[in-house]
């Protein structure tokens, strides 16, 4: 139904990210208990952290977020408060994945899920450029990366502009622009993340 409440129609996202599995349940429950969210998804991810995702109206989700701040700060990795966050990002969150398209592909690889999320959103809106995809944590150790595709110089602003905007230099691992894609890695990267569901995908 059209009126159904889901990620992909809320306004504002707020996300915690903790080292600590029983700190991270606590400010999730203060969280809820604070204000009226209308999602709320918390779990797991590698190498043994937890994540509490929520989103809302943006009084309700800037409320919730600082509810879960007070409650859990010694064992708090990252944080993340979006009050627009940008619609691609939401549908990467849900798993889509786009093809790359353009002369350029731009990675951005952080260290926490929150800074992922941050720098696939600043680069999204300071470019004219595709989010190809956002890989995070699990299976990758607990670290994240985004990718954006298009026109040279607007994946150099991508890039450049989700960098910039991450919340410490400690966040980031590595940050590339790669001119020219060669066809073959384009056809890697399109098919799939990671080696080994790319290689049974080839010689299936």
């Amino acid at each position: 139904p059209e009126d159904r409440v889901t990620l992909a129609n809320q306004p504002a996202l707020a996300l915690l990210e903790f080292s600590s599995i029983a700190m991270g349940i606590r400010a999730g429950d203060a969280m809820v208990k604070r204000a009226p969210v209308e999602v709320v998804y918390a779990g797991t991810i590698h190498p043994g952290n937890y994540l509490i995702l929520v989103g809302g109206d943006v009084a309700c989700v800037e409320e919730a977020f600082a509810a879960g701040l007070d409650a859990g700060p010694d064992g708090l990795l990252d944080q993340l408060f979006l009050p627009a966050v940008h619609p691609d990002v939401v549908q990467a969150l849900l798993g889509r994945r786009r093809r790359s398209s353009g002369e350029a592909l731009g990675m951005v690889e952080t260290r926490t899920v929150a800074a992922t999320i941050g720098a696939a959103d600043s680069g999204l809106k300071g470019a004219e450029v595709t989010l190809v995809e956002i890989r995070l944590a699990d299976r990758i150790g607990g670290k994240g990366y985004c990718a954006f595709s298009g026109p040279l110089a607007e994946v150099e602003a991508a890039v450049e502009v989700a960098v910039d905007r991450l919340s410490s230099p400690e966040a980031l691992v590595a940050d590339v622009v790669i001119p020219q894609f060669h066809e073959e890695m384009l056809a890697n990267i399109d098919a799939a993340s990671e080696f080994w569901t790319r290689l049974r995908q080839s010689e299936a």
